[in-house]
């Protein structure tokens, strides 16, 4: 493999893997705030454990959202890798009918 072609691998490795930090650290974000608000609600209005278990529930989708639009933003940057050179295309024989 050329450097170009590595140049392109660690780049695309790269990308996954902030991608994935990325929604590991907002999917964490998005649970413990869930998790917080709700203890906070359920403290100040004695609703033991109605707003907790409300809002931590609430949060799934919410996480399923914020972890689609990530991955969309990440995937529209990455470029895709071009292989030049090698390719096994057959030759056009010069008849379209």
């Amino acid at each position: 493999m050329n450097q170009s072609g590595n140049k392109n691998q660690d780049e695309f490795r790269s990308a996954v893997t902030m991608t994935v930090f990325w929604v590991a650290g907002l999917t964490l974000v998005i649970i413990f705030v869930a998790l917080f608000a709700g203890i906070l609600l359920d403290r100040f209005l004695n609703s033991k454990p109605l707003f907790t278990i409300v809002l931590t529930i609430a949060s799934i989708p919410i996480t399923i959202y914020a972890t689609f639009r990530v991955v969309k933003a990440a995937s529209s940057r990455i470029k895709p890798v071009v292989n030049k050179g090698h390719s096994e295309e057959e030759p056009h024989s010069g008849e379209d009918n």
